[in-house]
């Protein structure tokens, strides 16, 4: 895929994105997926875990040492993510009610960061918890706006929170605040882990 069918492929997602509803009935289970690599290198070690809703119980964990095609581009992280995290999450023997990526979601220069297009393209809820700020700006109150909208809100200066699929940024706020974000962290621990693990075999 080129870049400016990338490009293309994000515009017509964002059109598909579900923002103003909560469409999800209640949740047991979430999921939480991340991607690391290993300097310059084209491998890449995806990791997913599923908890349950009150982060006390790992219900499983799933680890993936995979090959990526695309170098990083800012804007264009599901060049480089998408095909680790799908091939991931289908190798989970469990379901999950909710989905948390590694990545921004609805703030985006196109509204459609890698969290809208895993979401839209599994048709799962879905949030964006982003470690950086791509874009917008942070106003007084958290919520970032972007060309006068509001798509995100900072939970702090590390932690970046914005919609992903089927359910709204109001909601997308809440259930982070209140259910945290274990099994990404885990994830993420994980992902490290088979980072670090591989680069002394």
């Amino acid at each position: 895929m080129t870049y400016a069918n990338a490009i293309t492929l994000q515009k017509n997602i964002a059109k598909k994105v579900v923002a103003a509803k909560d469409d999800f009935g209640e949740i047991s289970s979430i999921c939480g997926v991340d991607v690391a690599y290993r300097g310059s290198s084209n491998a890449a070690y995806c990791s997913a875990v599923i908890m349950d809703k009150n982060m006390q119980q790992l219900v499983e964990s799933v680890d993936v040492q995979t090959i990526v095609k695309y170098p990083y581009v800012p804007g264009l992280l599901m060049l480089r993510e998408a095909e680790p995290i799908f091939y991931t999450l289908k190798l989970l023997k469990n379901s999950y009610d909710l989905l948390l990526i590694d990545g921004h979601g609805l703030l985006h220069p196109r509204r459609c960061g890698l969290a809208c297009y895993i979401g839209v393209s599994l048709d799962k809820p879905t949030i964006g918890v982003a470690k950086s700020r791509l874009c917008g700006t942070v106003r007084p109150d958290g919520f970032v706006e972007l060309d006068g909208e509001i798509l995100g809100y900072a939970i702090s200066k590390k932690l970046y929170i914005s919609v992903g699929h089927r359910v709204t940024l109001k909601t997308a706020i809440t259930l982070v605040k209140e259910l945290g974000i274990e099994p990404l962290r885990l994830a993420d621990i994980n992902s490290r882990k088979n980072k670090k693990k591989s680069a002394l075999d």
